[in-house]
């Protein structure tokens, strides 16, 4: 089935499916158990789209037949008009799925998200994008936690770290990546002038071991120190926070959110492990793009979008020219038009894509 440019490769899965059957009925499957519930998992995903697939398909041949039992019919043509409409949305959200093509696209994600330049008003942007993803996740049933941040000097933080958990919650949130800009009337201005913010948001990817990583406790200087900021007189009493510092490397991830040592320092690895994962793939990707005479632009600084309070409300995606005009609603965790532009850029024909915007 072809719609939108985008074209269901159902034999594919149905070797993927059949492989991996195949794989998980050999003697010593589960030898390897973070292979294989990685691999379960894909194929509880490769099924489920293929079972709507068909629930489509038959829908799809029962309208035909309706169709052709409609002439005339008004109070039956009606109906076919709503089921068409279902099944369009129907078909729509099936073409997004994909988006899901990247090895680690199921996987929970982690979101990080640093305040820039602005002073002030940056620290406040920062905090205004952490509420942003914890209000999204919450209305898409994914469970999202505070791994850790930073108080701003006035207001707002300097830094926070999100894990949300949940289905293909890196898919769905890995085009967040990069720089944000915010454009309102400054409350922290006694003048009440214009002012422009700017966040830098990293997604990474969780993964579960440190078989896809190089990681070593024999490389990992683990430091623990009394938690700052709110969180209750046990935290802020004991040497609950914890700092992992990665030698080869020299990535520092803190983690002070939790009321254990523990639960920091298991939370610390989580971070530190997909950070590891980043700078493999950052790596790769670098390799490839050379190999090819191309050219990444480095780092993650790349203006993505802009939040306009001031003198008009708009949300505008500079890569997908996505514009919404209720940004506060945007900000109050009502990302799907945005995250469903960048997912219908992914999956077009790259001569069809939009030419991404410049910010200004």
């Amino acid at each position: 089935m072809r719609n939108s440019g985008c074209v269901f490769d159902l034999a594919n899965d149905e070797r993927e499916i059949d492989d991996l059957e195949r794989r998980s009925a050999a003697p010593g499957y589960w030898d390897n158990p973070d292979t294989a519930q990685q691999e379960m998992r894909r194929l509880g995903e490769l099924k489920s789209r293929l079972d709507n697939w068909n629930q489509l398909r038959t829908s799809s041949s029962d309208m035909r037949d309706m169709v052709e039992m409609a002439a005339g019919d008004d109070d039956l043509l009606s109906e076919i008009e709503t089921e068409r409409d279902d099944l369009e949305q129907r078909v729509n959200a099936l073409e997004l799925q994909l988006a899901f093509d990247g090895p680690h696209d199921g996987s929970n994600a982690i979101l990080i998200v640093h305040s820039g330049e602005g002073g002030v008003d940056a620290q406040d942007f920062a905090s205004m994008l952490s509420r942003m993803y914890l209000r999204w996740s919450d209305r898409h049933s994914m469970k999202a936690e505070l791994l850790d941040s930073t108080d701003g000097d006035e207001a707002g933080i300097k830094n926070a770290t999100i894990e949300v958990r949940g289905s293909n919650a890196y898919g769905l949130l890995k085009g967040e990546g990069g720089g944000h800009r915010l454009v309102r009337l400054s409350p922290f201005d006694s003048a009440h002038r214009r002012h422009t913010a700017f966040a830098l948001v990293e997604v990474i990817p969780e993964i579960e071991s440190d078989q896809e990583v190089d990681l070593r406790t024999d490389d990992v200087r683990v430091d623990t120190y009394r938690s700052s900021g709110a969180g209750g007189q046990h935290v802020n009493k004991t040497d609950s926070a914890v700092r992992l510092t990665h030698l080869p490397s020299g990535i520092v991830v803190t983690c002070q959110n939790e009321r254990s040592q523990t639960q920091n320092r298991e939370a610390a690895y989580k971070i530190l492990r997909a950070r590891l994962l980043e700078r493999k793939l950052r790596a790769e990707a670098e390799e490839r793009e050379r190999l090819k005479g191309g050219h990444i632009s480095a780092g993650f600084g790349n203006r993505i979008r802009s939040y306009v309070l001031h003198p008009y409300t708009q949300v505008t995606d500079h890569r997908t020219g996505v514009n919404v005009g209720d940004a506060q609603g945007v900000l109050d965790g009502g990302l799907d038009p945005l995250i469903e532009g960048y997912m219908q850029m992914l999956i077009q024909p790259a001569e069809t894509a939009p030419e991404a915007a410049t910010a200004t």
